[in-house]
């Protein structure tokens, strides 16, 4: 599987609308992800907005949590890679990252929004 690596740059604004999550390799068992090192995979869903177009969402592996991210938040993602896969009929591409950290200063959107 080839990875093409992604100018994080150019996709705008990086949010997070899933909090880091576990991912689950055998939904039987409940075991969760590890990579060849031993750590948990995690995955967390970012939203990605380029020039006022309409959001994307994007679900993003890294290996080990990302700690301090939240909802809402806005996030830098470093080291995005990309792999085309296909299963039978079935194709899509998925995202790896080496971190995703919260940007220092930019607050998570409060939920609910009112008083």
């Amino acid at each position: 599987m080839q990875s093409i690596p992604v100018d994080t740059a150019r996709l705008g604004v990086l949010r997070c609308a899933i909090a880091p999550e576990a991912k689950i390799s055998n939904s039987e068992t409940q075991e969760v992800k590890k990579d060849r090192d031993g750590n948990t995979i995690y995955t967390v869903a970012v939203t990605v907005r380029q020039d006022r177009r309409r959001i994307s969402v994007i679900e993003i592996a890294v290996a080990g949590e990302p700690r301090g991210v939240e909802e809402g938040q806005i996030v830098k993602v470093t080291g995005l890679v990309a792999f085309a896969w296909s299963m039978g009929d079935r194709h899509g591409i998925s995202f790896r990252a080496d971190a995703i950290t919260p940007v220092s200063g930019a607050p998570a959107q409060v939920k609910g929004g009112g008083a």
